[in-house]
């Protein structure tokens, strides 16, 4: 005798239309809204794929019945018929908005209390959305900035697949590195004192892999970074994970450039420019204040040190002569109707970058000269000055010229945030979507608190100098065979030619003050594995994460995790981290290694 049931749900409720009248279907999901219009019940059924309005009236009393019972959030099963809306009733904004379900059976799979909030609220409180996130993903956005995450994950993976790279999994447990950010630490039990690390990257697994022969790897894997948080920072967060071997650095770039080209186009139906435009870092830097500009944003950052060396304003002539330092202009198109308190708010917001104050020149009409200009740092300004100022911004009547004087670090960072305050408050973005490669990255920063060298990416980048003597000669001007993929002014992922050869690699070490016996404690197996034939190799990692809030239109990556972090590193719904037992305390030998030191 055949043991086989009738399945729960032959439909899911947001994929019923008007092709469906007349069919007999049974549906489940969770209550949306009930409501009760005089001996007719009307309950909007949701799941995943959206809503369908089910009909429930007397001729039918012990559904009725147990339909009058029912609440928000209760978990239904619904047998019906398909049948089109009366005239008039119809609902443009749903899917299902032109057909009904005339319910004939119904039965409460699972009651529910009433939920600490409101499915379809748009204003909840994010530490409320955290602690009861079972239900914030049952609200319609998060279904769908889950489902569009799935479905990219799912186009990368076909893209990658497709061209012949390998889905390899790499250790979560493993040694601890210096990669720029601390380590989560695992202490081992069967080692007593002693501990695995979580990967803050597959990096140095990822070229192994490459000197394994594997030519073409990727992963969608998780990372672990224990660093303070940002909208755009997790402490645990998934990055696509590429490595290629026997591809320079324009190949590679290349192949990475269709794989997003394509994506966007497959899932968003969007066409990104062909090619991706490129730009050096010190152009970047130069004209942007950041290396990762967005080029949506029609504003520029201009030099004009040398015309600010002889004034007799120290706030301008000070940086001007220091070699570190910087004095640029910004100027706002038509921004002289800002009035006197918005500007002391821009003020505000760039002090938080470190700056002093934020020097301004109102250009109201350019034909009576001077006269024609306000701000209270004119007096301390030539003519001279003045005229070449509005010459290189290009000043026109109307525009408002913003000015940073400080150290070159300082300047950038508070105009080049600045600029993309200005950028968004003003709505000056002249398109939806613009992708960018910045290259040609310094190999090396000096690093002042360490009064040492330090990379700007990771140890493993390769330089542009093939001779490590040379490399040695030339620190400071070097610069690395780096690349980064930037949208709107998110990095999205960055990548490198690595260091394939023994040599270099040491001499990277060296610069960076990695000793000998450092270098062989912490990357022995890597050094080792450089001398037994490892091919030219380099790669790419993508922030899946931020990738997804961009393409979804979120504003921080915890909107685009199932199961996000607070900006305190804390889990609100598990209420993790919490203390853990003695008694798991003394098998890691954590408390005796306490009293010992004690």
């Amino acid at each position: 005798m055949s043991s086989m049931r009738t399945p729960m749900r032959s439909h899911y409720c947001g994929e019923l239309n008007e092709s469906h009248i007349g069919a007999d279907v049974r549906i489940c999901g969770w209550v949306h809204r009930r409501r009760d219009h005089g001996g007719v019940i009307f309950i909007d059924l949701r799941d995943r794929e959206g809503l369908v309005q089910v009909v429930f009236d007397p001729d039918a009393p012990e559904s009725f019945q147990a339909a009058e019972r029912v609440r928000n959030e209760y978990v239904l099963q619904i047998s019906g018929t398909v049948r089109r809306r009366p005239e008039g009733t119809g609902n443009a904004d749903m899917t299902t908005g032109q057909i009904e379900l005339l319910g004939k059976q119904i039965e409460i799979l699972n009651a529910a209390e009433t939920p600490p909030f409101q499915i379809d609220e748009d204003d909840i409180g994010e530490e409320l959305r955290l602690r009861y996130r079972y239900i914030d993903l049952r609200r319609p956005v998060m279904q769908q900035r889950m489902q569009l995450r799935a479905r990219i994950a799912r186009q990368l993976r076909r893209f990658l697949d497709e061209r012949g790279f390998l889905d390899i999994e790499t250790p979560i447990l493993t040694k601890t590195t210096p990669e720029g950010a601390r380590d989560y630490l695992v202490p081992s039990r069967t080692h007593p004192g002693e501990f695995f690390a979580l990967p803050q990257s597959p990096q140095l697994f990822k070229q192994l892999l490459m000197m394994s022969g594997m030519d073409r790897y990727y992963q969608i894997v998780r990372c672990f970074r224990d660093e303070d948080l940002r909208a755009d920072r997790q402490p645990e967060f998934t990055q696509l994970d590429i490595e290629t071997s026997f591809l320079n650095e324009d190949e590679i770039m290349g192949l990475m450039e269709e794989m997003i080209r394509e994506l966007f186009a497959q899932v968003l139906d969007v066409t990104l420019p062909t090619p991706f435009p490129r730009m050096t870092y010190a152009e970047a830097m130069r004209r942007y204040g950041v290396d990762k500009p967005d080029l949506r944003i029609p504003l520029e950052l201009v030099d004009v040190a040398d015309l600010m060396q002889d004034v007799e304003f120290k706030v301008f002539a000070a940086p001007a002569k220091d070699p570190k330092g910087r004095v640029t202009a910004l100027r706002l198109p038509q921004g002289g109707n800002l009035s006197r308190k918005e500007i002391d708010d821009y003020t505000q917001y760039v002090g938080k970058y470190g700056a002093k104050g934020l020097a301004y020149i109102k250009v109201n009409e350019l034909a009576k000269g001077r006269d024609g200009l306000q701000s209270p740092i004119l007096k301390f300004l030539p003519d001279a000055t003045v005229t070449g100022i509005l010459q290189r911004t290009a000043a026109a009547d109307g525009d408002l010229i913003f000015f940073g004087a400080d150290s070159a670090k300082v300047v950038s960072e508070s105009l080049g945030a600045l600029r993309i305050k200005l950028g968004h408050d003003l709505n000056l973005l002249t398109s939806a979507w613009q992708p960018l490669w910045v290259v040609d990255f310094p190999m090396f920063e000096w690093d002042d608190k360490e009064n040492r060298w330090a990379a700007l990416h990771h140890p493993f980048t390769a330089p542009n100098i093939d001779d490590a003597q040379a490399l040695r000669d030339n620190t400071g001007e070097a610069l690395s065979r780096a690349y980064d993929m930037v949208l709107n002014g998110t990095e999205l992922g960055g990548g490198s030619v690595r260091i394939h050869r023994e040599d270099m690699q040491a001499a990277v070490f060296e610069l960076l003050g990695i000793g000998h016996d450092e270098a062989r404690e912490k990357f022995g197996f890597l050094l080792d594995a450089l001398k037994y034939g490892c091919p030219p190799h380099g790669g790419l990692a993508f922030g899946l994460d931020r990738l997804v809030m961009l393409m979804v239109g979120a504003n921080s990556i915890r909107d685009v995790m199932a199961f996000p972090k607070t900006q305190t590193a804390a889990c609100m719904l598990t209420n993790a981290p919490s203390p853990a037992g003695e008694k798991q305390l003394r098998e890691l030998g954590i408390r005796l290694r306490a009293k010992a030191a004690e």
